[in-house]
């Protein structure tokens, strides 16, 4: 193993995925533009950077790279960059940040400075959801550089359709939104002035039922749990403030709940009976009496067994235990009676989880586990349990150990950009992995430390270099990590060259 591969795996042991959140205060800052004349906007520019901390120090950042940083000699809340007449020399993409206590810093959002008509595009959001429905009041926000400039919203295909909102103190404004539609906004400086560029579309739906929200039973495995012991169901919705219920089957069950936040809840099983097994599914409305209900969740799964039916017999086909990485492999569960529902377990670092689950008509179930790597290398059992009263459990059959040697295999780095990146702005790379649940990790030549790192129950991420500036040119490579039931490091993908324009 190369050392940057141990340092890589050593570094990872510390990284676990997220499966609650909590609630942070936001520290970033915030940066706008202010104009002597709205008439000349681009005349005489000052840059405001403003923290939601006290601190001694702020730094204006310029097409990715840092400025010369700026050292106050009593704490301040806000620093004024003058710019002046806007030249060659200062037209670029800005952002700026501030010394914390902690020593982390955070950047701002972003502000464009052109110099030229049109100008520049403002970014256009939803609030909270991208959807219309009863009893939910959905918004677009609108974000410019400038402040004091007037917003307008337009509705494609809606000549009709024209919002005007001032923001005279501000470099933002909000519009209900109460048709779908696709929406854009720019702004003006003054009445008779041009129109700034658009803004991205954004999409509006009208939905008579709500979207699902997603049921994770206890760390997003399904559950082999023994009668008397306890468990949680984390429901989470798209938006807050809403009300939640679970459900098996069709009823609707009255259980302890607890929240750390208003988009979620966390529904407390405990001293479970062997009745409490089955699928589990979770919705959520909004807090009016005549909205609808959501659309039901994917189903979570519980499986109780009490241990007290014969066990099963676990069977691998092919019948050796080290296959070639890439292979199927079939295991095959027999119960000694038909009418049942199967489990398959897998075992690793100390856990045992339920890999699969599966009702076939006759006495023997087929579980199947293709394109085998070694994140498939695990002891595998199974269980059996009953479909009707008096839901009675097996015991685990004989253990399978299954172990497929070799790396994990290598995923693909694509660049979703073309060309040379424009200095200030991101660069978004997307890893196409073949394995879910793992952390991506993104490496650039030469560097130990992974350039990003996302966590995802999908096989692919876009991983993101933020701010790009002439410093992120180079070579990167992307690998993946498994988080269980092995920590593994995937071989890294073949190099995409990032090339930063003008540099």
């Amino acid at each position: 193993m190369s050392a940057r591969v141990a340092l890589l795996l050593l570094w990872g042991l510390a990284l676990n995925p997220v499966t609650e959140e909590a609630i942070f205060f936001d520290t970033r800052p915030t940066l706008w533009a202010e104009v002597e004349s709205l008439l000349e906007p681009w005349a005489n520019v000052t840059l405001t950077c403003q923290s939601p901390l006290w601190t001694l120090e702020f730094q204006l950042l310029k097409d990715g790279v840092a400025q010369e940083l700026v050292h106050l000699g009593s704490p301040a809340t806000e620093y004024r960059f003058p710019l002046g007449a806007v030249t060659g020399d200062t037209r670029g993409l800005y952002r700026c940040r501030y010394s914390m206590d902690s020593g982390r810093t955070s950047l701002s959002n972003l502000v464009e400075v052109t110099g030229a008509e049109p100008l520049p595009p403002p970014l256009l959001s939803t609030k909270p959801v991208p959807w219309i429905t009863r009893g939910l009041n959905t918004t677009l926000l609108c974000l410019g550089g400038l402040r004091g400039v007037t917003f307008l919203l337009r509705r494609e295909g809606d000549d009709q359709f024209l919002e005007v909102a001032e923001a005279p103190e501000d470099t933002q404004a909000t519009f209900p939104v109460h048709r779908a539609g696709n929406y854009s906004c720019s702004y003006r400086t003054h009445a008779s002035g041009a129109p700034s560029e658009p803004s991205a579309t954004v999409t509006i739906e009208e939905l008579a039922t709500p979207p699902p929200p997603t049921l994770t039973l206890d760390s997003g495995f399904a559950g082999l749990l023994r009668p008397g012991s306890r468990t949680t169901l984390t429901c989470v919705a798209p938006l807050s403030g809403v009300d939640f219920q679970l459900r098996r089957g069709e009823e609707v069950l009255q259980v302890p709940m607890a929240s750390t936040s208003p988009d979620r809840v966390f529904f407390q099983l405990n001293t479970l009976a062997p009745g409490d097994g089955g699928v589990y599914t979770c919705r959520y409305r909004l807090r009016d009496e005549l909205a609808p209900w959501s659309l039901d969740s994917a189903p979570a799964e519980l499986v109780l067994s009490d241990g007290t039916l014969p066990a099963p017999e676990l069977s691998a086909e092919p019948a050796t235990l080290r296959p070639e990485p890439g292979t199927l492999v079939q295991l095959r569960c027999r119960a000694p009676r038909a009418g049942v529902r199967f489990a398959l377990v897998r075992e690793g670092a100390g856990q045992r989880r339920v890999h699969g689950l599966l009702g076939p008509a006759g006495t023997e179930a087929h579980f199947e586990l293709r394109d085998v790597s070694a994140v498939d290398s695990a002891n595998y059992s199974c269980v059996y349990t009953d479909t009707a009263p008096p839901l009675a459990g097996s015991a685990p059959s004989a253990p399978v150990e299954l172990r497929v040697d070799g790396p994990l295999p290598r995923p693909r780095l694509r660049p979703l950009w073309t060309g040379a990146v424009t200095p200030g702005r991101d660069a978004v790379l997307r890893c196409e992995g073949h394995v879910p649940d793992v952390s991506f990790l993104l490496l650039r030549s030469g560097e130990e430390e992974p350039s990003a790192v996302v966590w995802t129950t999908h096989p692919s991420a876009d991983l993101v270099l933020t701010y790009v500036g002439p410093q992120h040119a180079g070579n990167y490579s992307c690998g993946y990590r498994s988080n269980w039931p092995h920590f593994l490091l995937s071989q890294l993908s073949d190099p995409v060259e990032l090339q930063v324009a003008g540099g």
